[in-house]
């Protein structure tokens, strides 16, 4: 199938049964995907794998365009699961692997599922909830209890003798795989996510990156962060180094062994690194480059201490990875310029732009059909709510300058406001997290007795450190605007956060003042406002 649009790439470039075809006939002795184990699948094995995952997936029922959910930690399996349902034009639902409970009920149902692959050790949560459509259960990683009303098929079901696929080319516009957000502030909702988005999401994001790289993927595969590395590793016909999580020890002795090249670090993990003591092995390794979401100090401080490019960006599963930024941005808290194919304005609550310097929610368009997601499953007021006057928006508060660097505020639902100011999260989050015991930070909104937010910090301290409330405090008085410091400062070992690191501020909202929370104004302490003249 030819079509004629400039705009849309070749198949071959863009659709992962066309790639991974095109890819072992270039080049069926390279290696494709690396494991934990050491265990390394060449191209010419991905395709086999996959069109017998396929043939495993139709024996059991599965056709073009159903949703097929995958519950499974990153690994083969996971892996098997994409492809092979994508081999066949069908679609990958992954699932975090967190869920149980009303929340995996809700995705679950939303998905439409008949068939779902599983690990042994998740398939007993499926057990205590109403499984919808679910009457199939592909179990790898070991035996696990029957669940009545629910068949378990074995692992070997992924990969039988035959193989197979789609019997019409799968085209760019249908559905690659559904993501799920994450949660943070309410049920997930299930995004659309056609093969034309992840090719721009990647693609045409991450230009530094080519076939001579091997991509350490530590992001899990039901996030945009893996499997956008997976995809355009594919595109290029370079590799990947696929691990079940991000571990600080051993972690540059992992890139020096697998010769890894780049990988994504959000979060914590830059800090995490940073902290690692002084070795004379900080430049001893193969890797070229790292994206980290959020860029600051810290980021700029691994760049320089282990001679590692960095870059930054932004991203959300709707989108496409509009903004990203040059090598070592030299203004802090950027997320970058807006890249080529994407238009991105700053808007009031009437969608009008506003100058540089305003804080306004970020809306997005593309040039290129089906660039960015095709709506949230089953939630058409969502969707039409997003997509207002034409373009996406995001619900994140940012602000530009003259030069064209855009910077994240918020979430628009995470802002404060207090005493007349809008508060940003973000922003006293980078403040707090500058004291050398805090390891990560939370700022929430929570009750004052005048019917508006109080500011409340949440912390978690770094090893071997303990964190005073009021030393904490007495550190951010002449850092910050008066109306922006805490009230109320709660220190726990760690702060709830989702399998791709998101902190769970609902839960922080949900717990509130607890008994152990530092209060400033019952500390006796008061707050001086700014004197002007």
């Amino acid at each position: 199938m030819q079509v004629h649009d400039p705009r849309i790439p070749a198949f071959e470039d863009c659709v992962v049964p066309e790639m991974l075809k095109k890819q072992a006939a270039r080049q069926p002795g390279k290696v494709y995907a690396v494991f934990e184990d050491g265990e390394e699948w060449t191209y010419a094995e991905m395709l086999s794998r996959a069109r017998r995952a396929a043939a495993g997936f139709r024996a059991l029922g599965v056709e073009r365009g159903d949703h097929v959910l995958s519950w499974l930690p990153n690994g083969r399996e996971a892996l098997l699961t994409w492809f092979g349902l994508n081999m066949l034009g069908a679609v990958y639902v992954p699932v975090n692997t967190s869920y149980r409970g009303g929340l995996l009920e809700h995705v679950v149902a939303l998905s439409d599922a008949r068939l779902i692959v599983v690990h042994s050790q998740l398939m007993g949560r499926l057990a205590d909830i109403d499984r919808a459509r679910l009457t199939d259960a592909i179990v790898v990683g070991g035996e696990a209890a029957a669940i009545e009303g629910l068949t378990a098929h074995p692992a070997e079901a992924l990969q039988p003798g035959e193989e197979a696929e789609a019997e019409e080319p799968v085209t760019p516009w249908e559905s690659q795989y559904i993501i799920f957000t994450s949660g943070t502030t309410g049920p997930s909702k299930a995004v659309l996510s056609p093969y034309l988005q992840a090719y721009a999401m990647s693609c045409e994001s991450y230009h530094f990156l080519n076939a001579e790289d091997r991509v350490l993927v530590n992001l899990p595969l039901f996030h945009v962060g893996g499997t956008i590395f997976v995809y355009v590793m594919l595109h290029h016909g370079g590799s990947v180094l696929i691990e079940e999580g991000f571990r600080t020890d051993g972690f540059w002795e992992t890139v020096r062994r697998h010769e890894v090249t780049a990988t994504c670090l959000v979060g914590a993990m830059t800090p995490f690194l940073l902290k690692l003591p002084p070795s004379n092995r900080d430049r001893d390794h193969p890797m070229r480059s790292i994206v980290t979401i959020p860029w600051n100090e810290d980021s700029l401080a691994l760049g320089k201490r282990y001679g590692v490019d960095m870059y930054t960006g932004f991203n959300m599963t709707e989108i496409s990875s509009p903004i990203v930024s040059e090598a070592n941005p030299p203004a802090l808290g950027t997320c970058g310029k807006s890249r080529e194919g994407v238009e991105v304005r700053v808007v009031d609550d009437n969608d009008c732009e506003v100058p540089p310097g305003v804080v306004g929610e970020l809306i997005v368009r593309t040039d290129r059909p089906w660039a960015m997601n095709a709506g949230c499953y089953k939630n058409p007021e969502a969707t039409a709510k997003a997509w207002r006057n034409g373009w996406f928006h995001t619900g994140d508060a940012f602000r530009y300058d003259e030069q064209g660097n855009f910077f994240f505020v918020d979430r628009i639902k995470d802002a404060i406001r207090r005493r007349g100011e809008n508060i940003s999260s973000f922003e006293v989050e980078s403040e707090v997290t500058q004291f050398a015991a805090v390891r990560e930070a939370a700022a929430i909104p929570v009750p004052s007795e005048f019917n508006e937010d109080e500011v409340m910090v949440v912390v978690a301290p770094s090893p071997g450190q303990t964190i005073d409330a009021e030393e904490l405090f007495r550190f951010l008085e002449p850092r910050m605007a008066h109306f922006m410091l805490p009230r109320f400062i709660r220190v726990v070992d760690d702060l709830p956060k989702t399998p791709t690191q998101k902190v769970q501020k609902v839960k922080l909202k949900e717990d509130g003042i607890t008994p152990d929370t530092w209060d400033r104004e019952k500390a006796g302490i008061k707050v001086k406002r700014e004197a002007i003249g």
